[in-house]
């Protein structure tokens, strides 16, 4: 269940990091409005996730998955140029946080 709340946390947080981009930096007022719901609402999330999951961990998937996302969003959603180093660096972003949750389920 903890995964579940961060997963949600992570998913909240890309939104609020999309409407970041939709705003236009705070000119539009509902995406500017949403950037705050949003992140509010990933917090929660993630601070609940914590109950069961080391905040090291933790705080290393939400950002990193967030980041990947995001990327990924930019790319397809506001053409964002792609590139070979773009591609290879996600991929390490992503393996990294795979590796952070394969020493967590070592203990």
């Amino acid at each position: 269940m903890s995964y579940i709340m961060l997963l949600l946390g992570i998913i909240f947080e890309v939104f609020g990091t999309t409407c970041m981009k939709l705003s236009e930096g705070f000119a539009r007022t509902i995406p500017s409005i949403l950037i705050f719901v949003f992140y509010a609402i990933s917090f929660t999330f993630v601070t609940f996730a914590l109950k069961k999951i080391d905040v090291s961990v933790a705080y290393a998937i939400w950002a990193g998955f967030g980041t990947a996302l995001i990327t990924i969003i930019g790319i397809f959603w506001f053409k964002e140029p792609m590139n070979l180093l773009k591609m290879v660096s996600l991929l390490v972003v992503v393996i990294g946080i795979m590796g952070l949750h394969i020493s967590d389920k070592i203990y």
